[in-house]
């Protein structure tokens, strides 16, 4: 099957593509994106991989969906593109940047910066039915993330693991904490943010713990 992503990440789940789940799932993505609207735009599909390569991959933040709102989603989580209003959990999570590392607020919520610099900022569930929470789950997308997040394990020593809430908790409990850095917390959504994201200082930890790796810090 070819699929279009990154070569770096072509090469190390080439196997994932002749798998039966895979198979099943694109077919039903393809369907998906014929006869309903879904997010990302298909070309974003991928776009978390396609900004920052394997061996480049400094920093893991997990998602759960993309956004499923019309404009939102734009394949990166948390993102969205210049001039779409960010959705509240991002207003969080530049509140807790301003707080941990005393940065101002940006005027937008595109973090493709962020993924230039190493940041892999990667949803459990990579398309959704517009204005459909989590109507693409269950449908294999878990999967392959898991083997996304198997590899960096596995292949790569001293990554930054940003876990917020109970489901990115659990899809990465399986990380060598002695390899890498697991960073948990509740989730930045207004109805979770209060009970421990605000304060967790995880963007001041990683940069230290990056530093400490001989990696430079993410500009947050």
């Amino acid at each position: 099957m070819n699929v279009k992503i990154e070569s770096s990440w072509h090469k190390r789940l080439e196997k994932e593509w002749s798998k039966d789940y895979f198979i099943k799932l694109t077919e039903f993505v393809r369907a998906e994106y014929r006869t309903k609207t879904i997010f990302p735009p298909g070309g974003k599909i991928f776009a978390a991989f396609d900004a920052c390569p394997f061996d480049d991959v400094k920093v893991v933040i997990l998602g759960q969906d993309p956004y499923h709102d019309t404009g939102q989603a734009n394949g990166l989580c948390f993102s969205v593109n210049p001039g779409i209003q960010m959705p509240p959990s991002l207003v969080n999570i530049f509140k807790e940047i301003q707080a941990d590392l005393g940065k101002a607020i940006p005027d937008n919520g595109d973090l493709s910066r962020w993924a230039k610099q190493g940041v892999l900022l990667l949803n459990a569930t990579l398309t959704v039915e517009a204005h459909r929470a989590g109507s693409h789950q269950n449908r294999g997308w878990e999967e392959f993330t898991d083997e996304v997040i198997m590899r960096l394990a596995q292949d790569r020593n001293g990554i930054v693991f940003m876990l917020w809430g109970s489901y990115a908790i659990k899809k990465g409990a399986f990380i060598d904490r002695n390899r890498h850095l697991i960073l948990t917390s509740p989730h930045p959504s207004p109805l979770s943010a209060y009970r421990g994201f605000f304060g967790n200082k995880h963007f001041s930890k990683a940069n230290e713990y990056l530093q400490s790796q001989g990696k430079s810090p993410i500009d947050w």
